[in-house]
């Protein structure tokens, strides 16, 4: 499947970050975007460093990393998005990370929404899956507003999945 550079949404494009880009972004730098807050998040810069790692090892794929989460209306980056690889065994794992000031007006949803059935167009998914503390609620109602269900706890963790 070809990547796409951005998906998009009624309000926000998600745009797929380089790995270039994610090398300044997990040092705590803005690689060129202008970021609520003034940079990314500690969670974007942990997936801006997975990009990192999985480039650097040959195992990263187009379409298959970190997406900042940009709001159309005026171009500031929210917080990112992404995936934990590429898929394996039907399968593949998504994270989000949103700037405080920009939690509570959907974005994480819609955002999680569009992504999520980007992925399930892919013949090599046929299951979405997230996961998140018992401690995070708001994280947990994402993902149910986004249409995942939860299944059984793994490792200590919530465990949600979306099918096609």
């Amino acid at each position: 499947m070809i990547s796409p550079t951005s998906v998009d949404t009624d309000r926000l494009r998600l745009r797929e970050v380089q790995p270039a880009e994610a090398e300044e972004l997990k040092q705590g730098r803005g690689a060129g975007l202008d970021w609520l807050g003034g940079a990314p998040g500690e969670g974007s810069r942990e997936a801006a460093g997975l990009l990192v790692a999985a480039h650097g090892a040959g195992l990263h794929r187009p379409g298959w990393g970190m997406y900042a989460l940009v709001r159309q209306e005026d171009g500031v980056v929210v917080g990112g998005m992404g995936f934990h690889g590429p898929p394996q065994d039907d399968s593949v794992e998504i994270g989000f990370d949103l700037h405080p000031e920009a939690r509570g007006h959907g974005y994480a949803t819609e955002a999680l929404v569009a992504l999520a059935r980007w992925a399930l167009r892919d013949p090599a998914v046929g299951t979405v899956v997230a996961t998140t503390t018992a401690d995070n609620t708001p994280s947990q109602r994402v993902m149910e507003r986004a249409g995942f269900d939860r299944g059984p706890d793994r490792d200590g963790m919530f465990f949600y999945t979306l099918t096609d």
